[in-house]
This record gives structure tokens, sequence and C-alpha cells, in this order.
């Protein structure tokens, strides 16, 4: 079972385009699983019933087995992994069992996303101390990151043979290597132009081409902008639970909030089915409603 499992990571690493730290989930749950399997003494894909996959389920979702209870998402990421596995060992393995086929997850509602005020935003892009370096790189990355509404793993891979200034495009790879084009304000023209002259060429030892780098040369990993991120906010006074996502998600409502069309930001994001996008009309929306509740002078009036 090993060997097969090592040849459905590779099998992944070579067909699709999930970061590193999405490979490393499958790796960690399907390993999991197996080792389930193996100390029940069973050997093969083909002897596993769907009684065994319902109880490494339960124990998995109670604690039991990371000593951490699921949450119905990361269950629902669980079961999507198993069934994404046995499918692979259906069509490329010859195995023709399948104990997951008939399992299902709970379905809940979309989550709304959370985003940062307009005021929230300007706090924290103003928080950077742009006479520093490291500040300044900082002030790009969240500068970027809003600008264009990057997720993190767009942010840290941008290549400087990507962006336009006489245009004021850059152009990313995002989900499934599709490739976007999206604008950028003139302000954040003038802090990448900034951080272009003061600080990149301190690190720069010619052996990327990554638009940010660390001190040593090197590409700007994801974790460390989630780390750079969460002490920004600190020190700008917003909550501590800012994260990169939270960027992206203010890009988008601050947008439909601004009169922009929805399709025009489901490009601009790179969603492939419009429904992703449409959450954010829910945060509009939302926001609307409450300034009517708040501020209209009949609101709290009975009928």
């Amino acid at each position: 079972m090993d060997e097969i499992l090592e040849r459905y990571l590779g099998y992944l690493k070579n067909t699709r385009s999930g970061s590193k730290h999405t490979l490393d989930a499958y790796s960690r749950d399907l390993t999991r699983f197996v080792n389930y399997m193996e100390k029940r003494g069973i050997a093969e894909f083909e002897m596993i019933t769907k009684l065994d996959v319902l109880d490494y389920t339960q124990e998995l979702k109670s604690g039991k087995l990371t000593g951490k209870s699921l949450s119905d998402s990361s269950y629902a990421r669980n079961l999507s992994t198993l069934k994404s596995f046995f499918k692979y060992l259906n069509l490329h393995e010859g195995i023709e069992n399948n104990p997951v086929r008939s399992f299902k997850a709970h379905q809940k509602g979309r989550k709304i996303p959370e985003f940062l005020t307009l005021d929230e935003v300007a706090a924290l892009l103003n928080s950077f101390d742009l006479t520093d370096p490291i500040q300044l790189r900082n002030r790009c990355i969240v500068e970027v990151m809003y600008a264009c509404g990057l997720r993190l793993s767009e942010t840290a891979t941008l290549s400087l043979s990507k962006i336009s200034f006489s245009e004021e495009i850059l152009v990313v790879h995002g989900k499934g290597d599709k490739e976007r084009m999206i604008p950028f304000y003139p302000g954040c023209a003038e802090i990448m132009k900034q951080y272009l002259k003061e600080a990149r060429p301190l690190w720069d030892t010619g052996k990327t081409e990554m638009f940010f780098l660390n001190q040593r040369g090197g590409p700007l990993g994801g974790r460390s902008i989630e780390t750079m991120l969460k002490k920004a906010c600190i020190q700008a006074g917003l909550p501590e639970y800012v994260h990169p996502h939270m960027i992206r998600h203010s890009f988008a409502t601050h947008l439909l909030d601004n009169g922009a069309d929805l399709r025009l930001v489901q490009e601009l994001l790179g969603h492939e089915n419009l429904s992703t996008t449409q959450i954010y009309t829910h945060v509009t929306v939302d926001r609307l409603s409450d300034i009517v509740r708040k501020a209209h002078p009949l609101s709290k009036k009975k009928a």
C-alpha cells in the first residue's frame, strides 16, 4: 500500500498545479489513513470495507487519531482526499474497490468572508516606516496584495518580468496554472518603484527573478509574509487575526462597494465560477442593510 501511495503522490505532483502545502496535506492525510488500516491488519486496498472507513472517519473526527477534533470543513477536506485517492486507484491501479463512494460530508452554508474597512487598510499601509528597507518591502507586499487582490501564493511567486510599469499591469499564475492580467493603481506603482530602487538591490544576488526577496536574496516564502502581516497589524492597532486572504477579501468587497461589475471582479480574482465571487455581494448587501438600520429615521419605528 505504501508503494501505491508513493505513486499517487508522484501522480499528483506531475499532474496538478496545487501548492506544496496542498501536496503535503494530501501526503499527511493519506499516510495516516494507510497506517490506520495497516494497524487493523489490512494489507491491500481491495480489503478495505465501508465499515473500516466509517471507523476511521469517526475516530478522526472525534480527535482520537490526532488529539484534536475536526471541524466540518477539515472533515470534508479529509473525505475529499480519500475520494480522490480511491478514484485514482480505480482508474490507474486496477483496484475495483471503492469504500468511500457513498460517504458524504456535512454540507454547510458558505462562510461570509471577513474583510478590512477602507480606514483599516489605510491604517495598515500607513504603519510602515518607508525609510527602513525591510518595512518598505513589507509595505510594498501589502500594497500589491490589496491593489490586485492576490492570493498569498501569487504574491510570493510574483515575477519581476511579469510587471509592466508603463501599462501598470502585472501577470500572475493562479489556480490551475491559469495566467491572468491585473491592473494596479498609480500609488501602488510608486511604492513598487521605490522598493525596486531602495530595498530590493540590497538583497539581489541575481539568482532569482521573484519580485519580493528575503534578506538572503532568495524568494520570500508565504509563511514569512503571513508572519509579517500579523506583526504589522498589531503595530497598526488592528486585530491579530488578520490573515493574507482578508486583504484579498477587502479588495473584492471594496470594488463591489464602489460599483464594480461582478463579472469583472470575478476576472480579477481569477475565480472559475461566478458563484464563488457572488459571496462578496452578501457582504456588501449586509453592510448596506446595517447602514439603513442604524441611520434611517424610521428603521426603529414599529409598524
